[in-house]
């Protein structure tokens, strides 16, 4: 049988858990950086910010792949860990890139305390792999492995996550991308190609765990479990072609906005979006389960801002159940807050706006916030606070970044004239 090239990332450690197939030859893969294929194109591999593709191993012509469901403890931002659940020392887990007419092999090992599944999500396959515990196949008990195995029949964006006591096991962080490339490398091609999955936390201050009961009151909205600033920026150079992959494993849905450009929404965990059905947009709505696949030609150079549009999913971690205090004067509150608190200082907040919760946070030290937790508002940019935390990022486009070249290129210095300035 003909091998076909796949291209993933970086390596993952778990790779060689499960034993070798009796009589099989293993070929270890590690992934390395695109290179030409018999096409005459070059097939991107995805990149999953602030995280990794996993490693596999071709044995008998089927495609291994290992995962470990265990809990883990994750920097959430500097500053903050949360102990969740995840898979492969990290949350989400590593992404599984394979091509179209694969056939893998998926071996799942449990060790976590109570029992888990893992369904895959969007993949069509027969019914005794979809991983829905009790339903099509018994539970994996803690410290058992199962092994899935099926073909991968159409190309696109899916995800994993379990099926199994879901409401504690992905409010803990369990979940996952999958993405299938076409057969052939020229088609859909893009540049670059960056994927992420949204989840959403309730995790106290001084405490690590997310609360699993939370329905609708998170206060930590993450890009694969981080917030802003701690979530990498996107590189593009000035000119090429972007796809980015977005999936939503949280309770609500998300209006993803891009600034600086127009793009379509190119494909869905259904499958690929045909060209006479795309219409240009700025934001897309992404609904609890859903993927969303969009794709832009990134042609203006400069820091641009990408996000939900939800104004409370770009905060850190705050209360909702305060009183509106804006245009209220608190002027005689700290004198008098100050003599409750000896050798402390007290800052009344929010009359001219929240804003002054980014200036909580400058003063460190001298008005520290609870163990373990976030400011409301974060991130310094190259002019002041960002006043953004939570679900964003910045997509930075130049035109010196070199092909294939994914480093920070620091903050975009403006020509002339082509920034707001302030009236003296």
């Amino acid at each position: 049988m003909q091998r076909r090239t796949f291209l993933g990332s970086l390596t993952g450690a778990l790779a060689g858990l499960a034993a070798a197939v009796p009589g099989a030859t293993a070929e270890r893969r590690p992934q390395p950086a695109p290179v030409p294929t018999a096409h005459g194109s070059r097939r991107t591999p995805v990149t999953t910010l602030n995280g990794r593709s996993a490693d596999w191993t071709l044995r008998g012509g089927v495609k291994e792949f290992h995962l470990v469901a265990e809990p883990i403890e994750q920097e959430v931002a500097p500053g903050m860990k949360a102990r969740l659940w995840g898979y492969n020392g990290s949350s989400p887990g590593p992404t599984i890139e394979a091509v179209e007419g694969d056939r893998v092999r998926i071996h799942v090992t449990n060790r976590l305390p109570e029992h888990t599944t893992v369904h895959w999500h969007g993949l069509l396959l027969p019914c005794g792999m979809d991983g829905v515990g009790g339903l099509t196949q018994p539970h994996i008990p803690p410290g058992r492995t199962c092994v899935y195995e099926f073909t991968l029949n159409r190309a696109g964006t899916f995800m994993y996550h379990p099926h199994a006591d879901e409401m504690v096991q992905m409010a803990l962080g369990m979940m996952g991308l999958f993405i299938v490339h076409p057969k052939n490398p020229a088609e859909r091609r893009v540049d670059r190609d960056y994927a992420l999955l949204l989840a959403a936390y309730d995790i106290a201050p001084d405490t690590m765990r997310p609360n699993p009961a939370t329905m609708s009151d998170f206060n930590l909205w993450t890009f694969n479990s981080r917030t802003s600033p701690a979530i990498a920026p996107m590189v593009a150079r000035q000119g090429e072609r972007v796809r980015i992959r977005v999936g939503n494993l949280t309770m609500t849905n998300h209006p993803i906005h891009l600034h600086g450009h127009t793009f379509t929404v190119t494909g869905t965990d259904g499958g690929w979006v045909p060209a006479s059905a795309q219409w240009p947009e700025v934001a897309t709505d992404v609904a609890v389960g859903q993927m969303r696949v969009i794709e832009f030609v990134a042609d203006a150079p400069g820091d641009w801002s990408f996000h939900c549009h939800k104004a409370h999913h770009t905060m850190g971690p705050m209360g909702h159940a305060v009183p509106n205090l804006v245009g209220t004067d608190q002027s005689r509150l700290t004198p008098k807050m100050e003599t409750l608190l000896p050798g402390s200082h007290y800052m009344a907040m929010g009359s001219e706006g929240m804003a002054q919760m980014q200036e909580m946070a400058e003063m460190g030290g001298m008005m520290p916030l609870p163990a373990n937790t976030l400011p409301m508002m974060s991130g310094q940019g190259p002019f002041g606070p960002i006043e953004m935390g939570g679900m964003f990022t910045v997509l930075k486009v130049r035109a010196d970044q070199a092909p294939g070249d994914y480093r920070d290129p620091g903050w975009y210095a403006h020509p002339k004239g082509t920034q707001a300035w302030l009236l003296p």
